[in-house]
């Protein structure tokens, strides 16, 4: 009985990672779907695997904001934790609005902007699960700049990130003539450019805990 009182961490790290893992599964899917979007049965065997990974990564949550109400001393700071995982929640449920927004409007084709945008998003939350991965070692120097570092190539993708929606709703709105395809593409355009904009918010999440642990 004594033992269930004693203060306790959980795994908060573990769970860090394997949400991040999630975000790289539904990433990479997203990607091979507007790859090869002109297969029919592999643009849906691509779809289920982003939303899989949204399930995922649900429980993942659930089970952090479970832990946060039964630990009595956390690693780093509840707020933190709580901030930082609803966060990574964000990523991957915009890879499935995206996802679905493309079924919900019967896109047909892909744009070279929707494929680059999906690329960048691919490497943004690859370096996401990267920097989420450091937070267990912060007390050493080292990690905490291997972790600052990677959240400077995020906020450099974001901003790739923000000139390719530009170039690109420029092009939409001087050669698109079906207002109907305009107003699709224009929606996903702007989708995939807030997961940049979500996984650049983790790393702002993720320099403010580095910070308070050096």
């Amino acid at each position: 009985m004594f033992g269930k009182l004693l203060p306790r961490e959980g795994n908060f790290f573990e769970l860090f990672d394997a949400h991040g893992n999630r975000i790289v599964d539904g990433a990479r899917a997203f990607l091979s779907m507007i790859h090869n979007y002109g297969d029919l049965t592999l643009r849906e065997k691509y779809a289920e695997e982003v939303f899989a990974a949204e399930r995922a990564a649900d429980k993942v949550t659930a089970e952090v904001n479970r832990l946060l109400h039964k630990t009595f001393i956390t690693p780093i700071d509840r707020e933190q934790i709580h901030s930082l995982i609803n966060t990574m929640d964000d990523v991957v449920d915009l890879l499935q609005d995206a996802t679905e927004t493309m079924q919900l409007y019967d896109v047909r084709t892909m744009t070279d902007e929707v494929i680059r945008l999906g690329e960048i998003s691919v490497k943004c939350c690859e370096r996401v699960q990267h920097a989420v991965s450091l937070i267990a070692n912060l007390s050493k120097p080292s990690t905490q700049e291997a972790a600052l570092k990677t959240c400077e190539e995020i906020d450099r993708l974001e901003s790739d990130a923000d000139r390719v929606m530009r170039s690109a709703m420029s092009k939409l709105f001087r050669e698109e003539v079906d207002v109907r395809e305009l107003i699709k593409l224009k929606t996903i355009y702007e989708l995939l450019e807030s997961i940049s904009d979500r996984c650049e918010d983790v790393a702002n999440l993720i320099e403010g805990i580095v910070l308070e642990n050096s």
